[in-house]
């Protein structure tokens, strides 16, 4: 079995995401994908985010329908600050057979030397670069292999999450940016809006 795991603060969840984690289940081979949002990430302390319920719901809605993906509470679950090593631990445990890959952009790879244990990290699953053709590849950091790593070419989706939000908060559509089910959870609850998560 080939088991993909797409962490992130998923806040909003948006096409681009959905995009990259289809492109990486046909690049892989991937039997199934999950989806983990982060409770709270320990390089992004201090940035407001929606609640992690929210979050977790809109994921939830997000993939609804598509039987590669699925949704893992995990590190909201645990609480407290959101650790890779520490997801991907738990996968090891619950699919010690399965072949894991763990997709992170090349924005966070490049970062990966600042993670806890990143060494462990590529123990515990492949890293699956998901890399724009033509961008710099960036290095793995001090005592990740090469052999740990793999770079899968992802179509450009000039579309962010801080885009998202910036819209809501402004009043502007973002229909076409997310799937209409996370579009009406965020209407209904109000997330984004000025003065609000």
């Amino acid at each position: 079995m080939r088991l993909g795991v797409f962490g992130g603060s998923f806040d909003p969840p948006h096409v681009g995401h959905l995009l990259a984690a289809s492109d990486a289940c046909e690049e892989l081979g991937l039997d199934r994908l999950f989806f983990v949002p982060a409770a709270a990430q320990p390089l992004k302390e201090g940035r407001q985010a929606a609640p992690p319920g929210h979050r977790l719901a809109m994921v939830h809605l997000a993939v609804d329908g598509d039987p590669r993906f699925s949704v893992a509470p995990d590190e909201i679950d645990r609480e407290g600050l959101s650790y890779t090593v520490d997801t991907l631990a738990g996968f090891a445990d619950r699919f010690p057979e399965a072949e894991r890959y763990f997709l992170l952009g090349a924005d966070a790879f490049a970062g990966l030397g600042q993670w806890r244990q990143p060494e462990r990290i590529a123990r515990l699953a492949r890293l699956a670069v998901l890399q724009r053709r033509g961008d710099a590849a960036a290095p793995p950091p001090a005592g990740v292999p090469a052999s740990a790593v793999v770079r899968l070419h992802t179509r450009r989706v000039d579309v962010s999450s801080t885009e998202i939000r910036e819209r809501v908060g402004a009043g502007r559509p973002i229909r076409g940016f997310v799937s209409d089910a996370v579009a009406d959870y965020i209407a209904a609850v109000g997330l984004y809006r000025q003065g609000k998560a």
